[in-house]
């Protein structure tokens, strides 16, 4: 079987993204040509009219007063200015079709989302592991749900998992010029640096498209500059400089443009303040509740702040929202506690829709177990502690689950912000599908490799 599998490894990764892709095409002409309130995707349509906004004329503003407390026809910055052009480049080319939309961003996702969960996986452990990770990927419901929806998460998802397998090359790129230049004296200068160049741009440009995404990414972006650098063995610190130069004027025009518009510094988007003071406000008291009723938003939002502009009323919420914390910490506390059964969530509930509950005991309720045996039985294998544990590639991926994750329990917890870890958890449940596999069919001649990258 093992003999098979490598002879063969090639084909079964061509099937795996023709079925990711088939099903996400599925998807989106499931979901058509029309923009509507699906679970848990309402925030399409403030994409899609924000980008017939932009196609009339009329700018990044809406019509009519709009969420989260946008006055009609002025300024807005919530929303990923990013994904937006997305959208106003499909319109402008095809006609203000929804369809179109979909379908190009599920036929890109549907290929690059477990092409980049195999290499990742490939490079960490083996290529089986690779192919089980990517198969999981290419079925995973969630994933295949939010392919067609006009929204930021599948891209987002997408370059994220670019940024952290061009951090795993770069960083075993610096480990080796590390070794020559210390055994060898082999200078950098006198090797081919396009390679090195080439990544640390590509580091660069993928982390720059995820902070115009979402910028809670940026929160990460430290710790993973800090383990290239610290991983690579110190060595050659302009590889970490240079595509932080690179996120940087990414992020820098986006800055200069929302001060012309607010007359304020805003660095990406006008969405912390909004989110950190609502996820943290007294109404809650010491229990988290991820969705409150339709209204009650915008009624929490105090009266005497309404009267400023959205970069304004964002940033002034962000003070109410860190005084919350100052008044009662144990509060707070407390209620971050009680955003793990929100974040975490795997079971049905009889508040939500048939498409929520299948999606959530399909996907994440179905894989957990994988991902948890995955996620333990690397942390406890003896041969990735000898070879290395914290400089490993695979450190790079618990540090993501665990930054994202406390992230979120910090600020606002939802089902659809989990969805980045669980890019990162396939790989660990498909190291666990590899690993399980020949204790199940013990009686096959089925033993692949599983040796951690070094």
């Amino acid at each position: 079987m093992n003999t098979w599998l490598n002879n063969h490894k090639k084909l079964i990764l061509v099937l795996i993204l023709g079925i990711s892709i088939l099903f996400r095409i599925t998807t989106a002409l499931y979901l058509g040509d029309e923009v509507e309130v699906l679970p848990g995707t309402a925030d399409q349509i403030s994409y899609h009219n924000l980008a017939l906004r932009v196609l009339d004329g009329h700018g990044f503003t809406f019509d009519q007063p709009w969420w989260p407390g946008t006055p009609a026809g002025e300024p807005t910055a919530h929303w990923s200015y990013l994904y937006t052009l997305y959208l106003v480049g499909v319109y402008a080319l095809f006609g203000p079709s929804p369809l179109v939309a979909r379908l190009i961003q599920a036929v890109l996702v549907g290929l690059l989302h477990p092409l980049l969960v195999y290499l990742i996986a490939r490079r960490i452990f083996k290529p089986s592991v690779g192919l089980a990770a990517a198969g999981l990927t290419a079925i995973y419901i969630y994933f295949i749900y939010y392919s067609g929806a006009l929204m930021t998460e599948a891209f987002y998802i997408t370059v994220v998992l670019a940024s952290l397998y061009f951090a795993v090359i770069l960083s075993d790129k610096l480990r080796i010029n590390a070794l020559l230049d210390e055994r060898f004296r082999f200078s950098l200068d006198q090797a081919p640096i396009i390679k090195t160049v080439f990544l640390t741009g590509a580091l660069g440009v993928c982390l720059g498209m995820a902070v115009l995404l979402r910028q809670v990414v940026l929160f990460f972006v430290p710790v993973l500059f800090l383990w290239v650098w610290w991983s690579g063995r110190r060595h050659h610190t302009w590889a970490v400089i240079f595509p932080g130069l690179v996120v940087i004027a990414a992020i820098l025009p986006v800055s200069l443009f929302n001060y012309i518009r607010f007359d304020r510094f805003v660095l990406v988007n006008t969405n912390a303040g909004f989110a950190f003071y609502w996820a943290n406000h007294p109404v809650y008291g010491n229990h988290f509740e991820p969705i409150l009723p339709s209204g009650e938003y915008f009624r929490l939002l105090p009266e005497e702040l309404l009267h400023l502009n959205e970069a304004a009323l964002d940033q002034a919420l962000l003070q109410r929202g860190l005084q919350f914390i100052l008044d009662d910490p144990i509060r707070y506390l407390n209620l971050s506690l009680s955003r793990i059964p929100a974040f975490f969530m795997f079971w049905p509930s009889s508040e939500s829709g048939l498409i929520s509950n299948i999606s959530r005991v399909a996907s994440f309720g179905l894989i957990l177990p994988l991902m948890l045996y995955g996620l333990v039985g690397v942390l406890f294998n003896r041969k990735v502690w000898i070879e290395g544990f914290l400089k490993s590639p695979v450190m790079l991926l618990y540090f993501f689950i665990a930054f994202y994750t406390v992230i979120h329990l910090l600020t606002w917890a939802l089902i659809r912000y989990r969805l980045p870890v669980d890019a990162v958890l396939l790989v660990f449940a498909g190291w666990a599908v590899v690993e399980i596999y020949p204790r199940i069919f013990p009686e096959r001649d089925y033993r692949l490799e599983q040796t951690i990258h070094p």
